[in-house]
């Protein structure tokens, strides 16, 4: 029986075609829903959690600017047990905390000495955190409009849908980018041309989470606010 040659151009095409198979398994389609993917999974599966973030507030870049100006820049902590209650910490550069205990929001202002209490339907909404943090139902709220890859993330896109009371929000775009079933990243835009930009680091997921978490009493003599 003759063998049979197979020459060098012909491996080479052969090569060819499966490298070409191989990244037709990777189409733009399914990177474009990765982002997507990894949002639903994280809002279903992780219940609480804690990390670190940096924020930075940015103004859109203006005629003659080469780059945007960076308004404000802050860093902290945050933890999280769904639905509804998390604790945002800023450390620097001033303290102040953010939080939810599912039936109130309370903001403490150190430097000031301040407590502002307020429902929890009446600001929970417009913070950054309760996009995150919120229940599991965010496609109640929520278009998922895929986002693509960038910056290492697959994002995706919240689009408040109307008459479902997201249209408080004081952002006219809202972006969260995905790494690893985590989110890493939040782009904000409001209507004003400034992006609030925060990376999560340093992530936890389902731990032990004490009862007094979401608690807050302020110290003697601070002034106490109660708006509703």
């Amino acid at each position: 029986m003759p063998k049979m040659k197979i020459g060098f151009t012909h491996l080479k095409r052969i090569a060819f075609l499966a490298l070409l198979g191989l990244t037709c398994l990777t189409s733009p389609s399914v990177i474009a829903d990765e982002g997507i993917k990894q949002f639903k999974q994280f809002i279903s599966t992780v219940n609480n959690a804690e990390g670190e973030f940096t924020q930075q507030q940015i103004r859109a870049t203006k005629q003659g600017e080469s780059q945007p100006k960076v308004l404000r820049k802050s860093q902290g902590r945050f933890i999280f047990q769904r639905p509804g209650k998390f604790v945002w910490e800023t450390i620097k550069p001033f303290e102040q905390k953010v939080i939810a205990d599912g039936q109130k929001l309370l903001l403490w202002d150190k430097d000031l000495n301040q407590l502002t209490v307020r429902p929890a339907s009446k600001g929970l909404s417009a913070s950054p955190a309760a996009i995150l943090f919120g229940g599991a139902n965010a496609e109640e709220y929520f278009e998922l409009i895929p986002g693509g890859e960038k910056g290492g993330m697959f994002w995706v896109e919240l689009k408040p849908k109307a008459n479902s009371g997201s249209g408080d929000l004081p952002y006219s775009r809202i972006g969260v980018g995905m790494t690893n079933g985590l989110p890493a990243g939040l782009e904000l835009h409001d209507n004003f041309g400034t992006i609030v930009l925060i990376n999560l680091s340093k992530i936890r997921t389902n731990i032990h989470l004490s009862p007094n978490t979401f608690k807050f009493s302020p110290p003697a003599g601070a002034d106490v606010l109660n708006v509703q």
